[in-house]
């Protein structure tokens, strides 16, 4: 694992909710599925789109809980299908507050983004979805799948190879995330997906990192992915314009 990931896994650590709040929170429920056929169905990309302030090598913006309704309003008036919420504070600059201000805010499913490495952190705050990351959960990954399922939460279970793919399709999760970042080296192939869409079947597939453009959208669905997960390039750009962008990438 890449040295920024260890120091980020190592600052996750002290942030987990104390016992006192490892109550399990059943939230609310928003489809995420139906969402994503009826995009396809009108030929529209699936784009979840990212409230995301930073990522460890490029600060992009300062996000408040109030700026990151707005952002996530504009999203979802570009027609995304999701929202993305980047809760790590230390490196993405993302928070709680902002997902907790996100869905809100908006009408669509919310997606949690963080490193997630302890159940507590699971029913900290609403998300109608929630990221586990194969490569760092490891052995423990479906324990935690059956954990965000029993809350009522949809995991999104993301992996960048075939051996964290085979973990992951020995799960419940119907949700699979193809990442083109490898957490190694932090270097981006969009090739990722073009090689593991191919092995997946009856899960929906999310193309996630180093998408920019409509080609690259394009270029995603044409692999085999349901949908792509874009936050730097909204983010740096007319968050509204740039959502319908993607959206209509088939056009």
């Amino acid at each position: 694992m890449h040295q920024k990931i260890n120091e980020i896994l190592e600052s996750t650590k002290k942030r987990i909710p104390v016992h006192a709040n490892r109550k399990k929170l059943i939230c609310s429920h928003r489809d995420f599925h139906d969402l994503i056929k009826s995009r396809k169905q009108k030929r529209l990309v699936p784009v979840i789109a990212e409230v995301k302030p930073s990522s460890p090598t490029r600060f992009i913006r300062n996000v408040t809980p109030t700026d990151a309704a707005w952002i996530a309003q504009q999203m979802e008036s570009g027609g995304a299908a999701a929202i993305s919420v980047l809760t790590e504070p230390q490196f993405f600059k993302g928070s709680i507050e902002n997902l907790k201000a996100v869905r809100q805010g908006v009408k669509l499913p919310v997606l949690r983004k963080d490193f997630i490495i302890d159940k507590a952190q699971i029913h900290e705050e609403d998300s109608d979805l929630i990221l586990l990351i194969a490569g760092i959960l490891g052995a423990q990954l479906e324990d935690f799948v059956d954990e965000a399922i029993s809350s009522n939460r949809e995991p999104l279970v993301e992996v960048h190879n075939k051996k964290e793919l085979e973990s992951a399709l020995s799960t419940c999760t119907r949700i699979i995330g193809i990442n083109n970042r490898d957490l190694n080296n932090l270097k981006v192939d969009i090739s990722t997906t073009e090689k593991l869409a191919p092995l997946i079947s009856d899960r929906i597939i999310i193309s996630e990192s180093g998408i920019s453009t409509p080609e690259d959208a394009a270029r995603m669905i044409y692999a085999g992915a349901d949908a792509v997960l874009v936050g730097t390039s909204i983010m740096e750009g007319n968050i509204y314009e740039k959502t319908y962008e993607l959206v209509h990438a088939l056009d």
